[in-house]
């Protein structure tokens, strides 16, 4: 028993003096490291960078891509959220020939030279604080530093919207030293430059590729080193299928309802496509607000001008079927008008008491200058050739006509009636026109039936939809 006691104090006393060594051990090493780091930063000069006055120093690079969070057509940029790291040697702050590595706080970085690089395409960018800055430092025992940090930036992406929205785009991350020429600091991508591209997601875009590579940029302050990251994106149709292209083909396809409508029918016709063109303006709008105001044409306004053109010919249609409709029957009307009218007045004549010839059914003002002797005889041995019976011509023969008629009693005997400048010349331009149009009216078919209109338009209207958009279709998204 005795034997027991002292072997459990020999124990503990052993437990003791090893926690006690391995507490000193590490009180000891600590105080190594703040002497280290404290005796490196001891006479550093962070204005210069490493290797000074020697060969340029190169930085590598490397990006994990944490999201992408925003793609703006308007303002021609997207936003994304990186992960940058930048790893380069300082022998300045070696430290140890075996292979340690030491983690710090981000802030040592204030106290260190670290490279001015910038994005050429920013802007507008901004570090993640929550809760702490997210930068950190590793330094290896040879002076290796790797410096990484975390951030959202804002980058510039001009944009080829001639296809939109059966478009794809190439958008960039152009990274670069500020102040350091290709004498002085050498960029160039890891071994495995980005990651996380695969798990990349995007409402409206799909990633299908991305390429990096590096070149000289000659700028007025010098040449320097610029390494890029694209990234080919191809944007997502199924938004704009259910919210543009398929409201429109059934906009175009409610405005063919009017052709099966009555043409008599009036107010349903032409509310309908009335309808329907304000309906495709309505969509039109909304689609623009969301692009910029640039000066090309792009794939949806061809899609939507066309669109807007099909309703409104089916509005135009209405209106070549109702003035045939309307138009045919005032013909009519008017040509009975005249019969009656016509045989109103022979009935007239007939009934009249005066008996009177074909000679006497001539105009007041040509009997003087008739070249018929019998009639220029008859009434001139009066004394006054209006002087006779003028209830014996009909109304449109009498003496009530003549105002406005000129006389000529000079030796050549040619006389005028109207007006002589109106009815000798013409303008050239005038008489081609009419000359033109009675051409253009004579050519077109005679149409007896306005149904006809209809029938016609009920297979016209949907086959040049259907091969306008076969057409279409083939060109943006196929090609």
């Amino acid at each position: 028993m005795y034997r027991c006691y002292i072997l459990l104090l020999s124990f503990l006393g052993q437990n003791y003096c090893f926690s006690d060594l391995s507490t000193r051990s590490s009180s000891q090493r600590l105080d190594n490291v703040t002497r280290t780091i404290s005796s490196l930063l001891g006479g550093y000069d962070i204005r210069l960078r490493p290797n000074f006055g020697g060969e340029p120093l190169f930085i590598g690079m490397d990006l994990t891509i944490a999201s992408f969070d925003a793609i703006s057509e308007v303002n021609m940029d997207y936003t994304i959220t990186l992960y940058l790291n930048q790893y380069w040697k300082d022998e300045r702050l070696a430290f140890s020939n075996r292979n340690e590595i030491l983690t710090l706080a981000g802030d040592f970085a204030e106290k260190i030279w670290v490279p001015d690089t910038f994005f050429a395409n920013d802007k507008n960018s901004f570090f993640h604080d929550v809760t702490e800055r997210n930068k950190l430092v590793r330094l290896d025992g040879e002076g290796g530093i790797t410096y990484g940090m975390r951030f959202t930036t804002t980058l510039a992406c001009m944009m080829d919207l001639h296809y939109y929205p059966l478009d794809s785009q190439n958008c960039t991350v152009e990274i670069e030293s500020y102040g350091y020429t290709v004498m002085d600091v050498v960029m160039y991508w890891m071994e495995t430059p980005v990651r996380g591209v695969e798990e990349a997601e995007l409402p409206q875009f799909t990633i299908i590729g991305w390429e990096t590579n590096d070149r000289m940029e000659k700028l007025a302050t010098g040449i320097y080193q610029r390494l890029s990251l694209s990234f080919k994106l191809q944007r997502n149709i199924g938004y704009f299928v259910f919210q543009t292209y398929l409201p429109s083909i059934l906009i175009v396809m409610l405005s063919w309802v009017s052709c099966w409508i009555n043409h008599e029918a009036t107010s349903a016709r032409v509310t309908l496509g009335i309808t329907t063109v304000l309906t495709m303006t309505t969509i039109s709008t909304g689609v623009r607000s969301s692009l910029p105001r640039i000066s090309y044409v792009k794939a949806i306004d061809i899609y939507l001008v066309m669109c807007f053109v099909f309703v409104f010919a089916a509005l135009l249609e209405y209106a070549a079927v109702n003035y045939t409709y309307w138009g045919a029957r005032a013909k009519k009307k008017s040509k009975k008008n005249k019969e009656l009218e016509k045989n109103t007045t022979t009935e007239k004549l007939n009934s009249n008491d005066h008996k009177f010839n074909s000679d006497d059914i001539i105009e007041l003002e040509e009997v003087r200058m008739s070249p018929i002797p019998s009639i220029r005889n008859k009434y001139s041995s009066r004394g006054d050739i209006f002087d006779f019976d003028q209830s014996r011509f009909p109304p449109s023969f009498r003496i009530s006509r003549t105002t406005g008629y000129a006389y000529n009693y000079r030796a050549s005997g040619l006389r005028y009636r109207g007006n002589k400048i109106g009815n000798v010349h013409k303008p050239k331009v005038m008489h081609a026109i009419k000359k033109g149009a009675l051409v253009i009216k004579a050519s077109m078919p005679k149409i007896k039936d306005v149904n006809v209109i209809d029938k016609y338009s009920r297979i016209v209207f949907p086959v040049s939809f259907t091969l306008f958009n076969v057409g279409y279709w083939l060109f943006y998204y196929f090609e």
